[in-house]
């Protein structure tokens, strides 16, 4: 399973929506929030590349992300 990490804007307001989001797009991974770091990460665990399909969705519903290396 590979950690795909990705650096947001996501506040603890918008939790209930990403998370949405990101049951309908990988409803199998496993995904983390750590809001108190100052780049708002968001971790998820997958079997299946899936960096460009999150950012693409979560730009989509105005929230900024970018996959950390």
């Amino acid at each position: 399973m590979n950690m795909y990490i990705f650096k947001t804007s996501i506040e603890p307001q918008d939790i209930r929506i990403v998370n949405s989001i990101l049951r309908a797009i990988i409803p199998s991974c496993i995904w983390t929030f750590d809001l108190e770091d100052c780049d708002r990460i968001l971790r998820i665990k997958s079997n299946k590349n899936i960096n460009k399909l999150v950012c693409f969705h979560l730009k989509i519903d105005g929230f900024q992300c970018e996959e950390l290396q």
